[in-house]
């Protein structure tokens, strides 16, 4: 898959595409990234990009213009025609479902705003999607399109060590939270007292892990997000062990 980022900033993409375990996606080709940098599409000796708002008030507006100028560029290159992702409050929120449908696809293109946002006109004469990172304001799209990159590559066959990983992860498979984990030394010294693992997770007991885990999920995402319980329950994926346990948590 490919996608190409319209950006103001493609410096801030350089670590991510070099560094971490989701490098090996981008190494490897199976996520092709192509960063297009927006200011070489301004206007002037000054490349400009955005300019004052009509109507008055503060900041500045990305023009028109030069978007649609690279725009034109990357589809000509494409020639496909995958979507154009536009990085916004007003958007979808960005889901583990949705990255799972994405991480399927043939890519995107990532339009990156900022300042005050993108004239009007240009996004009306342009279908696209708009996505949101949560309910809060980011500086500019870079952060949001860093974060769907990061969660598409991971999914990529390869690119985790242990396959079944992004199996186990919070939100996948029945919408769940995922449980807590530990590793070594079996007894961690803190502050003079003795904090264990688990014994279940030592017993070697398969079945008894499984549930134990199972039973922390459930418990969680309880507690903190109770509607992803809801959820589940609406679409069938809650067995009778775990409603009998979740009405034994009298939450």
């Amino acid at each position: 898959m490919r996608f190409d980022v319209l950006t103001l900033f493609p410096e801030l993409f350089a670590p991510q595409l070099s560094l971490g375990v989701s490098r090996r996606a981008y190494e490897s080709g199976l996520v092709d990234v192509r960063l297009w940098p927006l200011r070489e599409y301004g206007e002037g000796t000054y490349r400009r990009i955005d300019d004052r708002p009509f109507g008055g008030g503060p900041g500045m507006v990305m023009l028109a213009d030069p978007l649609a100028r690279a725009l034109a560029d990357v589809r000509q290159q494409r020639g496909d025609a995958v979507p154009l992702i536009h990085f916004s409050p007003t958007g979808r929120p960005i889901t583990q479902a949705l990255v799972r449908e994405m991480a399927a696809g043939p890519g995107a293109v990532l339009l990156c705003g900022r300042y005050e946002g993108i004239d009007q006109r240009f996004l009306d004469r342009h279908p696209h999607v708009e996505l949101s990172l949560g309910d809060f304001v980011l500086s500019g799209g870079e952060l949001p399109a860093m974060a769907l990159l990061d969660a598409i590559a991971r999914l990529q066959p390869g690119v985790l060590n242990d396959a079944a990983s992004h199996q186990q992860d919070s939100f996948s498979e029945d919408g769940l939270l995922d449980c807590p984990h530990y590793s070594r030394p079996e007894s961690w010294l803190h502050d003079g007292e003795e904090v264990p693992v688990p014994a279940v997770l030592l017993s070697g007991h398969h079945a008894h892990i499984a549930r134990w885990r199972r039973e922390r999920s459930l418990e969680l995402t309880a507690r903190r997000r109770p509607e992803l319980i809801e959820a589940a329950r609406a679409a069938g994926r809650l067995s009778k062990a775990d409603e009998h346990y979740l009405s034994s948590l009298g939450i």
